[in-house]
């Protein structure tokens, strides 16, 4: 299970760039409403700009957390539970806008690998 850890945060944190960073302005299937950008996508949702922000930089905090717990082990386990937390507020806004199962999928895999890592 170690190793599954070790990849998890990596693959976590990843994740999180690719989407708050890397593509925060592209379009993609897994948006809520079908929103065309991360901002959009908030808007979708009812949520104010700040909130969004702050959302963001939560999110990549505790992902360099998690990488961060490579070398710290005492970061990870509160980086992994708060963003599972974070992933169920995901799954959440995609359910209050009716969004199909499916644009849930990458918030669900990041929650579970985010509770693995937690659990480790």
């Amino acid at each position: 299970m170690e190793h599954a850890s070790i990849a998890f945060q990596i693959i976590i944190f990843l994740g999180l760039v690719n989407v708050w960073l890397i593509r925060r302005y592209r379009p993609s299937q897994w948006r809520g409403k079908g929103a065309k950008s991360l901002k959009e996508e908030f808007e979708a949702y009812g949520l104010p700009l700040w909130f969004m922000k702050a959302i963001g930089v939560l999110k990549l905090t505790l992902g360099a957390l998690l990488v961060l717990g490579l070398w710290v082990p005492a970061v990870v386990k509160p980086a992994a539970f708060g963003l599972a937390i974070l992933m169920v507020g995901a799954i959440a806004m995609h359910a209050k806008v009716n969004d199909p199962a499916g644009r849930s999928v990458p918030a669900i895999i990041m929650l579970l690998m985010s509770l693995v890592v937690a659990a480790a």
